[in-house]
């Protein structure tokens, strides 16, 4: 059946950024209780806050997400690995792993692969590759794909939001490649619940964003 805008529990979808590198204690605290609150899917959080996030959401519903060799992913394969397992320990239950951009441009796949691979098979836990869609050529989009579902992640992620938004195109054209094998996680620039709502019917699983409190304000103050 298709979904419309009516069938989408948005918050359900929301796994809220606090990816703000000034972000304090006090700040992560709110941030998590907010997540709480509104029921979101996950917080998204940078590794040094995964404690912390991880014992403040103890026996919630909420999962903690961190981001690996974020933003650039050009950090080595044994850094990558590292930073994935010190994060599951502390309580990460999903892990954002930015991949090597310039392996994948230069048609170095094999190391792309063993890389993803190693962290999923070292964590046994949730892995997103993160694939910087908006610069990347229909190719290479096509090429990163195909890797990442071999090495085993379970989520594809349009982007770190750091070059560039999230685009209807973009998680259309990742759901016609993954057919529902995998999850996708658009991030980057989603501040309306019309933008939220467009991305998931293309086929967005999960939203990345910072404003997920104002877009489920939007969608409840636009509902008749």
């Amino acid at each position: 059946m298709v979904k419309t805008h009516s069938d989408i529990d948005l918050a359900l979808f929301i796994e809220q950024a606090l990816l703000n590198p000034f972000l304090t204690p006090e700040q992560l605290e709110q941030g998590c209780e907010e997540a709480d609150r509104f029921h979101f899917a996950t917080v998204c959080v940078y590794p040094s806050q995964v404690e912390q996030s991880a014992k403040l959401l103890h026996g919630r519903s909420v999962k903690v997400c961190t981001v690996i060799g974020f933003p650039s992913g050009a950090t080595t394969p044994a850094v990558k690995l590292y930073e994935a397992q010190e994060a599951v320990e502390h309580g990460a239950t999903e892990l954002d792993v930015v991949i090597n951009l310039g392996w994948l441009r230069a048609g170095m796949t094999k190391e792309l692969h063993r890389e993803l691979a190693e962290i999923c098979e070292a964590t046994d836990c949730l892995v997103k590759a993160i694939l910087e869609m908006t610069l990347l050529t229909e190719a290479e989009k096509r090429l990163a794909v195909e890797v990442c579902l071999d090495a085993g992640v379970r989520f594809l992620k349009t982007g770190t939001g750091w070059a560039g938004g999230a685009r209807v195109e973009d998680v259309r054209l990742l759901s016609q490649l993954v057919q529902e094998q995998v999850g996708i996680k658009a991030a980057g620039g989603i501040r309306t619940a019309e933008h939220a709502l467009e991305l998931i019917l293309a086929g967005a699983t999960r939203l990345g964003t910072s404003r997920g409190p104002d877009i489920l304000h939007q969608r409840n103050t636009s509902e008749p």
